[in-house]
């Protein structure tokens, strides 16, 4: 199963949530693979894995193999592809590729088998990285920030999602939305949540994201914030997300 976790808006979490919620599932024992798209290549810090060598890039690039861009990390069961800052040159590289929307996927589809999971994390735009990353995978997870304006770019995001479905993917679903940051003294918090539930109903997940400064302490660590501190409530929600996660890839299956 290949998951892009996404979101054209930046600062909502989506780094936070492929590291802790992959590190929670690689803990039970699920074979997983991060592979960080994003040129900030804020992924592959998280996980001590930056290596501008054995990149995501120099791969599309033709100029290293896939296997050899696989690190292991410090998390056992979890791999780590790094991605870079020439990362983002890419995108004009591969302008006149007529086939770039499929490059990544055919990449993937060799080495798909040897995981339970693989996770994209992608860049705040919705441009080649984030369109590839959705042609190659089977789900797409998306966090949203309990702030004003979330919802409005949630809906672009869902409609960018349905042409990528209609157009390169056609059996890309929506995996689900999370809620990210997450503050019970803040009205809009609650007000956003219950927004969100009423639009999307049962594809928001249960458990809610709070604000929370282990969270943000953790990559500075080179550590997701489930091994940085395994008690606080930012990694507690993780594990929860994670078993909930699992919950709903067991209903699909039944479906």
């Amino acid at each position: 199963m290949i998951i892009t976790v996404a979101n054209q808006k930046g600062g909502v979490g989506k780094t936070t949530t492929v590291v802790n919620l992959t590190t929670a599932l690689a803990s039970i024992e699920k074979k997983i693979l991060v592979l960080d798209m994003d040129p900030q290549y804020n992924s592959s810090m998280s996980f001590n894995a930056y290596d501008p060598h054995r990149s995501i890039y120099k791969v599309l690039s033709n100029e290293i193999s896939l296997d050899y861009a696989i690190q292991k990390s410090q998390i056992p069961n979890l791999d780590v592809i790094s991605a870079c800052e020439d990362l983002a040159a890419s995108e004009y590289e591969l302008a006149e590729d007529e086939n770039r929307n499929y490059l990544l996927k055919n990449y993937l589809v060799k080495i798909k088998d040897k995981y339970d999971y693989i996770f994209i994390d992608t860049p705040p735009t919705l441009g080649l990285l984030t369109i590839s990353s959705l042609t190659a995978s089977d789900e797409v997870l998306i966090p949203v920030q309990c702030e004003f304006f979330a919802l409005e770019g949630l809906s672009k995001l869902i409609k960018t999602i349905d042409l990528v479905k209609n157009n390169l993917n056609n059996t890309l679903n929506l995996n689900g939305i999370i809620l990210t940051m997450f503050d019970k003294r803040n009205s809009l918090s609650s007000l956003i949540e219950n927004e969100a539930r009423e639009f999307f109903d049962a594809k928001v997940y249960k458990f809610n994201v709070p604000r929370n400064v282990r969270l943000s302490e953790a990559p500075s660590h080179g550590l997701p914030a489930i091994i940085y501190d395994l008690n606080c409530s930012g990694s507690q929600a993780y594990i929860a997300l994670a078993r909930e996660f699992l919950e709903r890839e067991v209903n699909r299956d039944i479906k």
